[in-house]
């Protein structure tokens, strides 16, 4: 090789090297499959803030779990190992966080949860290298059971699916109920047919019923549930009333009051340019797991902006500043890495032809969550 050449191509690695991108972030989430319209409305969100900030310096790396512990393993064994990427992120069921999420922070990877908080990784199992950008696993279902007791219901009917999250979901109901329970059930995760369960709830003497059944599995319950004919009042987290989910139910959902730490009617300037910005780029309207995404995107680039990413300590508290302006207004952290946030009810309407969701209360203010006290990081 001539000596020009030798130098024109040390000048082309150079230029590479500074073209690499400053931060790689691999996102594991669900884009097949019956929780699809989830991780892609989490992509989706994570990656219009990328946009709007008109960064180069963060390469984003992105694989479909398919709803499988064993996929979502095998993918952030391959992004450690062999991607080399310094922030995880995008899960959206609790059961695959559980799978992924102490190894990775194990590994001195950071995690940023999009969606999935399981009491596991809030309590004992937290980390300084984990933070839940989304909310606690209990949070919007402690919502609902403080609306329910609010609301005056004395003997309301809970289910939800038995893995991490739906655990997590009816123990935080009950935290912030008063009244007394008609039945508890917990059903098959991926469950669509709801014959047996709704024949109980009839009867059952219940004069209210709390699900949390998200994605495909609320579309199932709530068609047949208004099928049934039994006519009790339905009280649930956002999960099971979000935008995608609310176009497939229709006028089943109608006036069902929900629980949410987002809408898109929060009135502040952050939350109405992302709610704009996202209907003109994708041609609808975002839902919480968007929101959620959206947010820990910015939250990553405040950190950035402050820290090196391989400075553990000085990046962990940049990302604990939460320097950013969030969908959500106010927004800090609490003590284990977890938000402090309202929760608020939402009433299910219909604008036009598209269902959707207005705020109409606020059950909760500045709610942390029950396990910061179990956190001794």
């Amino acid at each position: 090789m001539t000596f020009k050449g030798l130098m024109l191509g040390t000048a082309l690695a150079a230029a590479a090297t500074l073209a690499q991108a400053d931060v790689k972030v691999g996102m594991i989430t669900t884009l097949s499959g019956g929780g699809a319209s989830l991780g892609i409305d989490t992509r989706d969100g994570f990656m219009l803030a990328l946009d709007r900030a008109g960064r180069d310096d963060v390469e984003v790396v992105i694989e479909d779990d398919q709803r499988k512990p064993d996929v979502a393993v095998q993918l952030a064994d391959k992004m450690i190992q062999s991607e080399k990427v310094d922030v995880l992120t995008g899960i959206v069921w609790s059961n695959l966080a559980m799978a992924v999420v102490p190894a990775a922070t194990g590994q001195g990877l950071f995690y940023l949860s999009t969606n999935a908080a399981p009491a596991q990784l809030a309590g004992r199992g937290c980390n300084p290298n984990y933070f839940a950008v989304s909310y606690q696993n209990d949070n919007l279902h402690e919502g609902a059971g403080a609306y329910a007791t609010q609301t005056g219901f004395e003997n309301t009917f809970i289910l939800a699916p038995n893995y991490p999250a739906g655990k997590d979901s009816l123990t935080g109901f009950k935290r912030f109920y008063e009244g007394d329970l008609a039945g508890e059930v917990y059903t098959q995760l991926g469950q669509t047919d709801y014959a047996a369960e709704i024949a109980q709830i009839r009867a059952s003497g219940a004069d209210s019923v709390f699900f949390f059944l998200p994605g495909g599995m609320g579309i199932s319950f709530l068609k047949q549930y208004a099928a049934s004919g039994v006519d009790l009042p339905l009280v649930g987290p956002a999960f099971s009333f979000d935008q995608g989910i609310l176009q497939a139910v229709g006028e089943a959902a109608l006036g069902v009051k929900n629980s949410s730490t987002w809408s898109k009617d929060l009135d502040n300037a952050a939350n109405a340019a992302f709610v704009s910005a996202f209907e003109e780029k994708y041609d609808r309207l975002p839902s919480i797991y968007a929101a959620q995404g959206y947010d820990t995107a910015n939250l990553l680039l405040s950190a950035i902006d402050k820290a090196d990413v391989n400075d553990d300590a000085a990046f962990g508290a940049a990302l604990k500043a939460a320097d950013f302006d969030s969908v959500r207004g106010t927004f800090s952290f609490a003590a284990n890495n977890h938000p402090i946030q309202n929760v608020y009810v939402r009433e299910v309407i219909k604008e036009g032809d598209i269902f959707t969701n207005k705020i109409v209360a606020t059950a909760m203010e500045d709610r942390a969550n029950a396990y910061v006290d179990d956190c001794k990081m």
